[in-house]
C-alpha cells in the first residue's frame, strides 16, 4: 500500500486545533489511516504551508441558479428577489449546464466537499453523476395554493425519482422532499410533506426578512404584493398571531435533521420556542477531546444555517449570530445561490462573519463549516473531519489566499 505523511504549521481536525508537529497518514485514496506525533511518523513527511483543514461544507445552496449570476441587482429585498427569480430564471439549457458545471468547479476548487442543494428540477442531475462532490439532494416543494397541493406535490416527487432512479446506491439516501419556506407552502401541502420527513435531513428557508414575520403575525407586508404581482390567491391564509418559525416548527417534529436556512430575523423567544421541543442528541466521539464550545452533547437535530454573503446580497442585513452563539444553537454554513451571491466560497463567508463578529475565534467557525456540516447533511462518517478511517478532503487556508487543495 502506498502512504503519504504530511505535516502544517497549523492543523485543524474538525474540532479543535491539533497539537504542533502533528502527522496525518493516508492511503493512495486519501483516507485516513493514522493521526500521531511526528516522532512516531518515521520519514518522508512533506510539510505544507498554511493552516490544514478538512473540506468544507457547503450546507446550503442552488446550483441549479448558477446561470442567474448577477440577473437580480443586490439589495432589493426578498419578496422583490424571489419575484425576480421565478420570472427570469429561464434560459436555454445549454448555458444552465454550462453555468452549472462552473460553479461546481468554483466550489471544488473553493475546498468544498459536500454541498446541501436545493433542486426544483433535474438540471444538475447530469453533473451530479459525476460525483465530483457529495451531495445532499433537498428536492423543493413549494405550492401557496391549497388548490394545487397534490398537484405540485406530485411534481417535486417526480423530480424526486429522476434522481433515485439515477444515482447510485450509497448516495440514494442523500435526498429528502423539503419545504421552501414558510410564507410558500400551504397547510395542504404539508399534509403531503410529512409523511416522508422521518430520519431525513429537511431544510426550510427560514425568517430571511421581516415581512416573512409580518405575514403570520399580521396578515400584511411585502408579501401580500409579491403574491398579486405572480397572480397567487391568497384569499385562504388566516395569520397565526405567532412568528413564521412558531407555526411551522411543530411540522417538522419528526423530521430528522432540520436544517433552518438563514435566520436573518430571529429571535430569542424563537429560539425558545425550539429549545422547548425535546430533540436527540449525538454522543460525544470517545476518540477525540473536545473543548468546551463544542456542540455536542447538546440539541443536535436542528441547525442553524448561516449564509452571510447572501443576506447581504438580498436585504444589507446580517443574522443575530451572536444571540445563535449565546442560545448554544448548532451553526453550520452555506453559500446560497450564484443569483444572490458573488461566489461559492465557504472561506468568504468565513471571512464575512469574521469582519463583523471579530469576537468570533477561527477555530469555532472552522466547527461550522466542517464537523457541523457534514452532521446536519448526515455525512460525519465519511467527512467533517479528520479521523482514522475518514476520507474528508484537505485543504489549505492561507489569510489572504483562496483554499488550496492537497491532493
Amino acid at each position: 500500500m502506498s502512504y503519504k505523511k504530511f505535516t502544517a504549521a497549523q492543523i485543524f481536525n474538525g474540532y479543535q486545533f491539533l497539537e504542533p508537529a502533528t502527522v496525518i497518514i493516508t492511503d493512495k485514496e486519501e483516507r485516513i489511516i493514522d493521526i500521531v506525533p511526528r516522532s512516531e511518523a518515521g520519514e518522508y513527511i512533506q510539510e505544507l504551508e498554511g493552516l490544514l483543514c478538512p473540506g468544507f461544507i457547503n450546507a446550503h445552496c442552488h446550483l441549479e441558479l448558477s446561470h442567474m449570476k448577477g440577473i437580480v441587482p443586490e439589495h432589493t429585498g426578498l419578496p422583490a428577489f424571489v419575484t425576480n427569480i421565478v420570472q427570469q430564471r429561464n434560459f436555454p439549457e445549454d448555458q444552465i449546464q454550462q453555468a452549472i458545471a462552473d460553479a461546481e468547479q468554483e466550489m471544488i476548487a473553493n475546498g468544498i466537499v459536500a454541498v446541501g442543494d436545493i433542486c426544483n428540477n433535474a438540471h444538475t442531475l447530469p453533473q451530479k453523476l459525476q460525483n465530483n462532490i457529495a451531495y445532499y439532494n433537498f428536492i423543493e416543494v413549494s405550492g401557496w395554493n391549497p388548490s394545487i397541493a397534490s398537484v405540485r406535490f406530485e411534481h417535486s416527487k417526480n423530480i424526486a425519482e429522476a434522481f433515485q432512479s439515477q444515482i447510485d446506491p450509497p448516495r440514494r439516501s442523500r435526498l429528502s422532499l423539503s419545504p421552501h419556506a414558510p410564507y410558500s407552502v400551504s397547510d395542504e401541502l404539508w399534509h403531503l410533506l410529512i409523511p416522508g420527513f422521518a430520519g431525513k435531513t429537511i431544510t426550510i428557508h427560514n425568517q430571511e426578512c421581516s415581512a416573512e414575520n409580518e405575514l403570520f403575525e399580521k396578515g400584511t407586508g411585502a408579501f401580500l404584493n409579491m403574491y398579486e404581482q405572480m397572480h397567487i390567491n391568497n384569499a385562504h391564509f388566516v395569520p397565526t398571531g405567532k412568528t413564521s418559525l412558531q407555526s411551522y416548527y411543530p411540522k417538522l417534529e419528526n423530521a430528522g435533521h432540520k436544517i433552518l436556512v438563514h435566520n436573518t430575523f430571529i429571535s430569542t423567544g424563537d429560539i425558545t420556542y425550539i429549545n422547548s421541543y425535546p430533540e436527540t442528541r449525538i454522543p460525544k466521539p470517545s476518540t477525540v477531546h473536545l473543548p468546551s464550545s463544542t456542540v455536542y452533547g447538546q440539541r443536535s437535530t436542528v441547525y442553524f444555517c448561516l449564509c452571510p454573503n447572501a443576506n447581504l446580497y438580498i436585504e444589507n442585513t446580517l443574522p443575530p449570530i451572536d444571540l445563535l452563539r449565546k442560545n448554544n444553537c448548532n451553526i453550520v454554513l452555506g453559500t446560497d445561490s450564484l443569483a444572490s451571491n458573488h461566489q461559492l466560497s465557504i472561506w468568504e463567508e468565513i471571512k464575512t462573519i469574521q469582519k463583523h463578529f471579530p469576537h468570533i475565534l477561527l477555530q469555532e467557525l472552522l466547527q461550522w463549516a466542517t464537523i457541523n456540516g457534514a452532521h446536519a447533511l448526515q455525512m460525519d462518517t465519511e467527512l467533517g473531519s479528520f479521523e482514522k478511517g475518514k476520507r474528508p478532503g484537505f485543504i489549505l487556508l492561507h489569510e489572504n489566499r483562496a483554499p488550496r487543495n492537497v491532493f
